[in-house]
């Protein structure tokens, strides 16, 4: 009985995780199907291995080597809080499996995970800081240069500029920035220049 109070445990924290914080933070529709397919299909694969003779040591490692598998040779970018979205999905699933533990430990570690990335993959937690790739019109191989002239293209503070490509025939210099932009007065959208190709 424990077993199943588990399962619907999992099943709810999971349905929270990327209904409840995920989609509507990222609106990305084909990663949902990935973290529920993760989270449903390790506590299938954990509880049944919990089941029978094999290790429940060895069922797990094989659920987190699937999964690195699957980030590792992905055929899309994703961003690192996708990455840990992929982990939280994944330990859900663990934990709704795992019967050997009590059902209050194991929904408490539940909603952990789920209060962390709510937490920690909030809109307001370090809301200045942008990261950005840009693809400035120049070659610039002066680096004190290409920081100032980075903090002039977007208004902002710049932490950290690293050149990634400096093209000195075609007089283009793609550079990865890490900026803050604090008390400067722009929007949530701004800083996105023409001549810049830009991620977030």
């Amino acid at each position: 009985m424990s077993q199943l109070v588990l399962f619907a445990i999992d099943i709810c924290a999971v349905v929270l995780l990327v209904f409840g914080l995920y989609f509507p933070r990222h609106r990305r529709r084909d990663l949902v199907v990935a973290y529920l397919g993760v989270n449903v299909g390790v506590l299938a694969v954990a509880s049944a291995l919990s089941a029978s003779n094999v290790g429940a040591g060895l069922g797990l490692g094989l659920a987190l080597f699937g999964v690195l598998s699957i980030i590792r040779l992905r055929s899309t970018e994703l961003d690192q809080h996708e990455v840990a979205y992929y982990f939280s999905a994944l330990a859900l699933g663990i934990l709704g499996a795992l019967s050997t533990t009590s059902v209050w430990l194991s929904a408490g570690l539940m909603a952990l995970i789920l209060a962390v990335m709510y937490l920690g993959d909030h809109r307001r937690l370090l809301r200045h800081y942008r990261h950005q790739i840009l693809v400035l019109d120049s070659a610039v191989t002066d680096h004190v240069a290409l920081v100032a002239q980075v903090e002039q293209l977007l208004n902002a503070r710049v932490h950290a500029a690293t050149v990634q490509r400096l093209d000195l025939v075609n007089e283009t210099t793609v550079v990865d920035v890490r900026y803050s932009v604090a008390g400067r007065g722009l929007t949530a959208g701004a800083g996105r220049p023409a001549q810049a190709g830009a991620h977030r």
